[in-house]
């Protein structure tokens, strides 16, 4: 991170930039699309994203590290351990954790509610108990505190001007979320998940075990649609809700709706054989998009300082 983010935001203790520091390149490493949308924030904004993307990243770690050694009975120990210290110092902000150290800085700083957190360390214990996933209902739960609740932990650093913007933050959280299920089904399965809701495949007379072959079928490609479409729809429900951020980060919210939505986008263009590939989002693309909404984004920084 820049110091001039950091003195942007007024964060000048030593231990503190260093635990900010620690996320940022934690969202550099992992979250490619989402650091290059972070980067259209205002100066002064960026930390703060940045600490929350390191909460989330460190705990999925724990969760989704293949080249752990541990069983799920021990990764659910290690989580419970690391999230309740996190929750214990929830109030105080005193901890010697490395990425907690700037989270609870973010979170007193923002004001960001405590249940946010909880909701999301629940889902992460999800990860390590639930396989699969019979409906839409069953599986929102998951997805509320894995995805939604991060957009929300956001809105208050984003400013919003209507409070109706923390709905539509939901809905664009959990759109981001569907995207990755689809677009991530093949690598999913060898963490021993399904997320696609199973009475949904069976709609298109897939199981389980179809997914587990690996072979894009008619059915499965037909039942991709259906889940891409959901996403779509999910989409264009949250957009009203960029308006209601503060002005200079709704390029970076806009731009994050584009790419990763994209996403879904970018599987219909292997026609949907996401076992033999990684759909992604273009160089050519991504800065199609980000380069337009930067020099935007520059604007309006300069117009609210």
């Amino acid at each position: 991170m820049s110091k001039s983010d950091l003195d942007a935001a007024k964060i000048f203790e030593p231990a503190l930039r260093t635990s900010y520091e620690l996320c940022r390149q934690l969202n550099a490493k992992h979250g490619k699309t989402y650091y290059l949308a972070t980067l259209l924030l205002p100066p002064a904004k960026r930390p703060y994203v940045h600490a929350l993307y390191g909460f989330a990243r460190y705990a999925d770690e724990i969760v989704d590290d293949l080249a752990s050694t541990l069983t799920e009975s021990q990764k659910a120990e290690q989580l419970r351990i690391w999230g309740n210290d996190f929750l214990a110092k929830f109030d105080s902000g005193q901890t010697d954790d490395p990425v907690c150290l700037a989270v609870l800085d973010t979170v007193r700083r923002w004001n960001i509610p405590r249940e946010h957190f909880e909701a999301f360390l629940h889902s992460m214990t999800m990860d390590l108990t639930v396989t699969e996933y019979e409906t839409f209902e069953d599986l929102y739960e998951y997805v509320y505190g894995s995805a939604a609740v991060i957009g929300l932990q956001m809105v208050p650093i984003l400013e919003p001007t209507n409070q109706d913007a923390y709905k539509f933050a939901t809905e664009l959280g959990v759109a981001f979320q569907l995207a990755n299920f689809i677009r991530d089904v093949g690598e999913d399965l060898e963490r021993g998940r399904v997320y696609l809701p199973i009475n949904e495949l069976a709609q298109f007379g897939v199981s389980r075990a179809d997914l587990e072959a690996r072979i894009a079928t008619p059915e499965i490609k037909a039942a991709l649609k259906f889940q891409i479409e959901r996403v779509k729809q999910l989409e264009e429900l949250s957009r009203a809700g960029i308006t209601m951020l503060g002005a200079s980060a709704q390029p970076c919210i806009e731009t994050a709706r584009v790419l990763y939505c994209g996403i879904v986008d970018a599987v219909a263009e292997i026609d949907y054989e996401v076992f033999k590939k990684r759909a992604t989002v273009s160089l050519t693309r991504r800065l199609t998009v980000a380069l337009p909404a930067y020099f935007k984004a520059r604007k309006l920084w300069k117009q609210t300082t």
